[in-house]
């Protein structure tokens, strides 16, 4: 049985330098959506500092997956961390799969 809340992840790799780096090799963004609507319920990401992972969070959770441009515009213009390219380019990839999955009417993909 399909249901409305499905669960997407996406991945990039993480920057040398920093301390993310030290404990994981690449960040992982995962998210919890609405089939339909693309509306984001939960998203959680393997930032190191508890301060990183909930700015993110509060700044995307009750947004719309489909808005990613919007999304990675507040991005880019609001978070200063040296992993900013990363966390784009995971939440990029979450997208990019629910648009596989909605498009395709495939989960297994």
């Amino acid at each position: 049985m399909k249901r409305n809340k499905i669960f997407v992840s996406g991945y990039a790799k993480l920057p040398g330098g920093i301390t993310a780096t030290e404990v994981y090799t690449e960040i992982a963004m995962t998210a919890v959506l609405d089939r339909i609507t693309g509306k984001i319920y939960e998203i959680e990401c393997t930032l190191v500092t508890n301060t990183a992972r909930e700015y993110i969070k509060k700044l995307l959770i009750g947004r719309n997956i489909k808005d990613i441009d919007d999304m990675v515009k507040d991005i880019s213009d609001n978070y200063f961390g040296i992993a900013k390219k990363a966390i784009i380019a995971s939440l990029t990839n979450c997208y990019e799969r629910y648009i596989l999955i909605t498009k395709s009417g495939n989960e297994d993909k």
